[in-house]
């Protein structure tokens, strides 16, 4: 047996068989990679690819036997005769076909070496084929801080790098910032499920201790962006970037997930999955285990945290679609949209009554509608549903946080329960420690209970996951102008403007900060740049107090009481305590505690209304609304 095996495997070389398998493999592998990289472009089902696969694999046996039972000749394809029999190849035909079947395979080898670099340099980079989100109302975003504000233009990172926190600090190693993927589905209303699953990746990450986790807000400003890895992670404070694609058709889905190196652009990891759709959790599961499997992240283990999760307990994926369409509605903050959201959200429980954090965002939806944009009447049957819908929400899972930021945000909106909100607050950031938004919300409910400086700490620590929020740059401007840090507060303030130009209220921020400077001039321009709305209204009533005209002065504060009487009560009484009227002041704070101005919860860092804190009246109203009457804030001389 023994002494045949050279002869055998002689034979193998003579008929260029082993050749023949290599150059197929090669031939095969280009092949696969070719169709999965057109056929999407022309809506070919992911079961063309399959059969590609299958195809190839059944004719390799079919080419090795091919290549040893035949030879191709000048005359045609005939058996291939034995070696020492009359009819065989010469030597010399031997080594020529030798030759090209060698000039083959390295040509297949080149192309896929070239493949191969194309995919992971040029898609790497390519631009996502979607659409930026419309900018929320700033208005509504300034009166309540616990709303947020979208769509910054990139164009504001130069004119505000060097505000941002993130740039000046040395970045950590384990972080992370989660591109929005693009929407490779060939339907542009199918991109809210895209951005939901990379919202889900950024929500799944959160729970790794040690790893720092860009929020959405910042994360998804840099959709369509053609900067370089290195500047967008410096721009966000990151070590890596998530980059990928999601395209969804029928009852399939393919992912392709790249894990980069910002510095350089280089591939830490990446993998494309094509899945059923019924394995879509399974798959966000493998997906996030992977990241945090390379960047070498754990689970949090901090005392009272809990992993979040945002997916409905049947696996319903019906419900989950329903509930990326409330959230991607939710987003926009219009009206319409969060009317929208509610209808998705209510769908979401209707298809899975036990979907907490479905129940958690009705609640935040019905309290933004009727915080922003019902009447008297509307906004409490609104409140109601949101009560609702929280209650259900906490009693599904006590351990939800985002219930618990739901009742902290109905407690705000609808009641003015500033230590219940507090309470609730401090709750949903303790089972998620990570939480940007937590940590912010928890930070403007301490400052309403005159906790400044704790506010403008947890502040800095939430822009430090979420760098690009101009809104909440405008909050922290506000916390360091009332501790008299007016330097900072302006630096702060300016990054926001910078971010977000045409945004509301940001001018009128700069304008209080050279009020306390007692610079009327700068004052007045900065008012100026107020766009139109009530805030500029407001800017320049202020602005003039100070001003050498008190006959425009006195104009401006009636053109505010004409058209803000109700809406800007607060503003009106912070007018009056800069003229030095403490009676109209009160008279207006009163008015604004009657018609539930959110205005009232700047009392305790007010530097304006409070130069009166130590009249008897202050610690009363203070008592009326549920504040306590000590701040660590500096009161306007």
């Amino acid at each position: 047996m023994a002494s045949d095996e050279p002869g055998f495997f002689e034979e193998l070389k003579r008929r260029h068989v082993v050749r023949v398998a290599i150059a197929y493999v090669v031939a095969g592998w280009l092949l696969v990679q070719v169709a999965t990289q057109v056929f999407p472009f022309f809506n070919v089902p992911n079961w063309a690819v399959r059969l590609v696969v299958i195809l190839l694999a059944i004719g390799f046996p079919v080419a090795v036997a091919f290549a040893w039972i035949y030879e191709i000749t000048p005359e045609g394809v005939r058996r291939t005769e034995a070696a020492d029999s009359p009819g065989a190849r010469s030597e010399h035909a031997n080594r020529q076909i030798g030759r090209k079947l060698n000039a083959l395979i390295i040509a297949a080898l080149v192309l896929a070496v070239a493949l191969l670099g194309w995919r992971l340099v040029v898609l790497r980079h390519a631009s996502p084929p979607s659409e930026v989100a419309a900018a929320r109302s700033p208005d509504a975003a300034k009166r309540n801080p616990g709303t947020t504000s979208h769509a910054i233009p990139d164009s504001a990172a130069g004119a505000a790098a060097s505000g941002l926190q993130a740039a000046a600090q040395s970045i950590p190693e384990k972080s992370v910032a989660v591109l929005p993927f693009a929407n490779e589905s060939g339907n542009k209303d199918e991109q809210f499920f895209s951005d939901g699953l990379s919202d889900d990746l950024i929500n799944a990450l959160s729970q790794f201790a040690g790893l720092k986790v860009i929020s959405r807000n910042s994360a998804f400003q840099f959709r369509d962006s053609h900067d370089s890895s290195a500047k967008i992670g410096k721009l966000l404070g990151v070590a890596h970037l998530l980059e990928g694609s999601v395209q969804r058709s029928e009852n399939e889905v393919r992912i392709t997930a790249t894990l980069v190196n910002a510095s350089d652009g280089s591939v830490v990891w990446s993998q494309r999955y094509d899945k059923p759709y019924k394995d879509l959790f399974a798959l966000q599961d493998a997906i996030t285990h992977s990241i945090a499997d390379a960047l070498k992240a754990k689970l949090l283990t901090a005392p009272g945290a809990v992993v979040q999760s945002d997916r409905p307990p049947s696996g319903n994926l019906d419900a989950y679609t329903a509930y990326l369409r409330g959230i991607s509605g939710n987003s926009l903050g219009t009206e319409a949209s969060l009317r929208a959201a509610i209808t998705d959200f209510e769908e979401a429980v209707r298809l899975d009554p036990r979907y907490t954090a479905a129940y958690a965002q009705l609640s935040r939806a019905w309290a933004g509608l009727a915080g922003q944009y019902l009447d008297y009447a509307k906004a409490q049957r609104a409140y109601a549903e949101a009560r609702v819908a929280a209650d259900t929400a906490l009693k599904l899972d006590p351990d939800s946080s985002l219930a618990h930021h739901a009742r902290a945000y109905l407690l705000l909106s609808a009641d003015m329960d500033w230590r219940g909100a507090e309470a609730e607050y401090r709750r949903a950031l303790q089972l998620a420690p990570d939480d940007a938004y937590a940590k912010f919300s928890l930070g403007s409910v301490l400052a309403t209970l005159g906790q400044t400086q704790r506010a403008a700490d947890l502040t800095r620590q939430a822009l430090d996951s979420n760098p690009r929020n101009a809104n909440w740059y405008s909050w922290l401007a506000t916390y360091l102008t009332a501790l008299d840090k007016l330097d900072g507060a302006a630096r702060a303030a300016n990054t926001s403007v910078a971010f977000q130009p045409d945004a509301a209220a940001y001018h009128e921020q700069l304008a209080i900060i050279e009020i306390l400077r007692g610079d009327a001039k700068a004052a007045l321009a900065a008012a100026q740049k107020e766009p139109p709305s009530v805030w500029h209204d407001i800017a320049m009533a202020l602005a003039l107090q100070i001003g050498p005209d008190r006959q425009v002065a006195d104009a401006a504060l009636e053109n505010l009481i004409a058209k803000g009487a109700d809406g800007d009560a607060y503003q009106i009484a912070e007018v009056y305590a800069l003229r030095r009227d403490p009676d109209n002041m009160f008279k207006w704070l009163d008015h604004a505690w009657k018609v539930r101005d959110p205005g009232i919860s700047n009392l305790l860092y007010d530097p304006l209304i409070l130069r009166y804190r130590h009249d008897p009246r202050f610690a009363a109203f203070c008592q009326k609304v549920g504040l306590p009457t000590t701040t660590d804030a500096v009161a306007m001389k």
